[in-house]
């Protein structure tokens, strides 16, 4: 069996400050917020380290005692830390998380404006030793939401990894909330700019089901997200669409949420590989696609990092990389983690290979 290779992740980390419960933030201040550490890239990381994988994390953090936690909780996950430069710019970014449930949306505030990653150009990192010894890079299309400087850093850091031979990976993750830095580009126009820039870069794009409409302007006819309906049918023509605009792109992810409130989604996803032209979905029921029917929601943030985490860990590893088992194993992982408080996804790869294997009744195991 082939060692695990070392998987990088590139973005931020930030402090995670959510309600009790699913108490509303009127209920909850002044009072008591519960604080974990967060981040799309670092999700990913500390899930691929969880799973059994070899991920090493860079990112930019304060030289502070906020910082420290930082660190501390990703090397205690076994995440490779080394490379993370500590400064005195900026500050930690933060997110208030107010989570919902049956018909009332979660709400999400932001206050990451000049945290230390957004402060910090490509030149704060070294990417020569961010890559020794590594065979892939993962990023996301948060981190060049945050500053024109994360933007230039994200984009130095796809060349580097492509010059260095790395597999790259994105998840254009669409954020209307963030890509504010240039005053007056709309935040969807912005978006589209910066990730075509970077896209050229990239070999495996990873989306949900509006990121490459809102992004890329490029829609699955015959959806409406609001309404929770999907025509699945119609995501490979998506898939394709973006191949043919960056044919460097090798692998499409797409996973397929229908939100029929915020306590019940129906969970799957499709693998698009540009070489053969198939399109892999799953879960799959007597070889149709079936959704996973998630009733009880305990937190589903986070839960699109656990699915780029399954599937980088999948590709990358003996066994599961094959396009079948990869898109099995990414959406199983990203169930599982639906069910776990906080962003990041505590499941173990002989739990996910369980779920895989159609153990899903939830039963104690003793």
């Amino acid at each position: 069996m082939k060692p695990q290779p070392t998987i990088v992740t590139f973005g931020e980390i930030m402090g995670r400050m959510n309600t009790p419960g699913h108490l509303r933030f009127a209920q909850a201040m002044p009072g008591t917020l519960e604080i974990t550490f967060a981040g799309a890239e670092a999700n990913v990381a500390a899930s691929i380290a969880m799973l059994g994988g070899r991920a090493r994390f860079v990112t930019a953090l304060p030289r502070n005692v906020l910082g420290d936690g930082c660190v501390r909780t990703l090397s205690g996950l076994g995440v490779d830390t080394t490379r993370i430069v500590r400064t005195d710019r900026g500050r930690l970014g933060l997110y208030f998380l107010e989570k919902g449930a049956n018909q009332r949306p979660s709400q999400v505030v932001y206050d990451r404006d000049h945290s230390s990653i957004a402060m910090s150009g490509p030149e704060t990192y070294d990417w020569t030793e961010a890559f020794a010894g590594a065979s892939w890079l993962h990023t996301t299309g948060i981190t060049p939401a945050l500053s024109r400087l994360s933007f230039e850093s994200t984009l130095a850091a796809v060349k580097a990894a492509k010059a260095a031979g790395l597999t790259v990976s994105c998840d254009l993750n669409f954020r209307k909330k963030l890509w504010r830095w240039e005053e007056g580009t709309s935040s969807t126009a912005l978006a589209g700019r910066c990730m075509r820039e970077i896209l050229p870069y990239v070999d495996v794009v990873i989306a949900n089901e509006e990121d490459a409409s809102d992004v890329l302007g490029i829609e699955a006819e015959g959806s409406d997200i609001h309404s929770g309906h999907l025509a699945i049918d119609r995501y490979p023509e998506v898939a394709r669409e973006i191949v043919r605009q960056f044919p460097n792109v090798s692998n499409v992810a797409i996973t397929l949420r229908e939100s029929l409130s915020a306590s019940h989604n129906n969970w799957g996803a499709m693998l698009y590989e540009a070489f053969t032209g198939a399109a892999h979905f799953a879960p799959l029921k007597d070889g149709v696609y079936a959704p996973y029917e998630i009733r009880n929601i305990v937190d589903r943030v986070g839960g699109g990092d656990s699915f780029g985490a399954g599937l980088v860990f999948a590709l990358t590893t003996s066994g599961l990389e094959s396009q079948e088992l990869a898109i099995r194993f990414a959406v199983a992982a990203s169930c599982l983690a639906h069910s776990i408080e906080g962003d990041l996804n505590f499941s173990s790869r002989a739990e996910v290979e369980s779920l895989m294997g159609g153990s899903a009744s939830g039963r104690v195991v003793r």
